[in-house]
């Protein structure tokens, strides 16, 4: 087995090997065949594939390109400067790319500057913005682009996929720790293969479930509400919240739908109602993490 981070090594390079979100691959594969391709933004969630799609268009496509993680550099300067410099430029071929991961997080002062440059350098530069929360990005750039949600794969495609880079690492393995991982990570897939590379003991997936929900904030957060201990409960989620200093809570929403019926049963509905109503408010608010714990309090208060 090598020492080759494998969320790298199994990065899908092309159409063929890219997992799940059929509906926009036809798409796609016309923009490789044709070698060109307008601004697009790819938006979803977290470790869906929204990268790994971007940079196979580049790979194929065959043009210089620019890569910006807009976490980290998301500021109108980032824009003015280095996104300006590299668009200025003529490249070996008719256009360049300009790939700006995590969009959402650019200031609004510099998506505003971002358009600008989107109009004055279209003949010879395409950009690929991607992004976990799209109402985040201004309509002006939305027009400007082709949009496309990315979809996650199925949890038995994830688990498939999972299942041939072990047997690929000659790693022996238990069907059911498959599915304890895929389970506590979905729908992230840098999350799967990292939790099952982390786990592997002399060509072996050693999986402690105890220690794998002590190590995963989502499972322990399940965990604790199917224990039913409403006296405890708000205490040790807020304490699971601190230790884990979670900034987003996109997934904690999905999971608890996703499972509603393991800690809520006789009173799903109520429970999805709520789940509904706290995750879009929760694109809107300053405080993410009161807003969490508000819609704690209310769900603790229908679960029988």
């Amino acid at each position: 087995m090598s020492n080759t981070l494998w969320v790298e090594k199994y990065r899908p390079s092309s159409i063929d090997t890219y997992i799940g979100n059929e509906h926009l691959l036809d798409k796609v594969s016309v923009y490789l065949e044709s070698g060109d391709l307008p601004h697009l933004l790819l938006f979803g969630r977290a470790g869906t594939g929204k990268t790994t799609l971007a940079k196979i268009l580049v790979k194929n496509i065959e043009c210089d390109y620019l890569y910006i993680n807009a976490s980290d550099e998301n500021n109108v300067d980032t824009v003015r400067n280095k996104v300006k410099n590299f668009a200025s430029t003529i490249g070996f071929k008719d256009f360049k790319i300009i790939i700006l991961d995590e969009c959402d997080y650019i200031t609004p002062n510099a998506q505003a500057a971002l358009r600008n440059l989107m109009e004055t350098f279209s003949k010879h530069c395409r950009f690929i913005l991607t992004c976990n929360y799209v109402e985040r990005i201004i309509d002006p750039i939305q027009s400007r682009c082709q949009s496309y949600q990315i979809i996650p794969p199925s949890k038995k495609e994830v688990a498939v996929h999972l299942s041939n880079i072990l047997q690929n690492e000659n790693v022996k393995f238990e069907i059911d720790d498959v599915a304890t991982i895929v389970n506590g990570t979905y729908p992230d897939i840098r999350k799967v293969i990292n939790a099952s590379q982390r786990n592997v003991v002399n060509n072996i997936l050693k999986l402690d479930k105890s220690s794998v929900i002590q190590n995963d904030y989502k499972l322990k957060l399940l965990e604790i509400l199917k224990t039913q201990d409403k006296k405890n409960a708000f205490k040790n989620i807020r304490q699971l919240v601190a230790d884990n200093a979670i900034r987003d809570y996109s997934d904690c929403f999905r999971l608890l739908y996703d499972n509603v019926d393991e800690f809520a049963e006789g009173n799903m509905a109520a429970v999805i109602l709520i789940l509904a109503r706290y995750e879009q408010s929760d694109m809107q608010v300053v405080d993410k993490e009161i807003n969490f714990m508000a819609m704690l309090i209310e769900l603790l208060g229908v679960i029988k």
